[in-house]
């Protein structure tokens, strides 16, 4: 099955509010969101999360989730020329910056924590 298209260009994270890590790194989707024209949270619980990142994506239906194969939450994919080029399963701190490019990303945060 094909998974429906969300970005072209850029990156899309899965996230939810349930989700403890989610919750701990809201301040670091709203960074990646200010860097990156091209970023998009798709919510599976609430489409009012994380507050403060304009265009989520509702996804209480979890159409967009099962199509992307998410098991975790939260997950970063990048796309180019409309395909999935890289992935982060969970907080890592180093995935996070590789695939945003903000080197400063989550200062202060663990360096990882599953979803």
């Amino acid at each position: 099955m094909r998974a429906l298209m969300i970005v072209n260009e850029g990156l899309v994270v899965f996230a939810k509010r349930a989700c403890p890590t989610c919750v701990l790194i809201e301040p670091v989707m709203r960074a990646a969101a200010g860097a990156n024209r091209a970023f998009r949270v798709v919510s599976q619980d609430d489409p009012a999360f994380p507050p403060g990142v304009a265009g989520v994506i509702d996804d209480r239906e979890l159409d967009h989730s099962w199509l992307n194969g998410i098991e975790v939450t939260p997950t970063l994919i990048r796309y180019a020329g409309g395909r999935e080029v890289e992935r982060v399963v969970g907080w890592d701190r180093e995935g996070w910056r590789r695939l945003t490019g903000v080197a400063t990303l989550g200062e202060g945060l663990p360096a990882a924590r599953p979803g």
